[in-house]
């Protein structure tokens, strides 16, 4: 998924997102440790997905936080 499709995203859906790729991490560790054919450029695949959208949530938790702290700010100014 592109970086662009995720910060369009509400955070509760990049929550859910986390929670799916996370649990595909599972289980591509379950496949690998049971014998299945796993291609290892998968678990990079995934991992950097994560990574992504673990980066995009940050940056959204960041902004909320900026905003609020100028409301407060402004607010305090009057």
């Amino acid at each position: 998924m592109k970086v662009q499709d995720l910060r369009s995203k509400a955070a509760v859906d990049l929550k859910g997102e986390l929670l799916k790729l996370r649990k595909e991490q599972f289980s591509l560790r379950m496949q690998a440790v049971t014998g299945q054919g796993v291609k290892p450029s998968d678990f990079g695949k995934v991992k950097k997905s994560i990574a992504r959208l673990k980066t995009v949530l940050r940056e959204q938790e960041i902004a909320a936080k900026n905003v609020t702290a100028k409301k407060v700010a402004v607010g305090a100014k009057k």
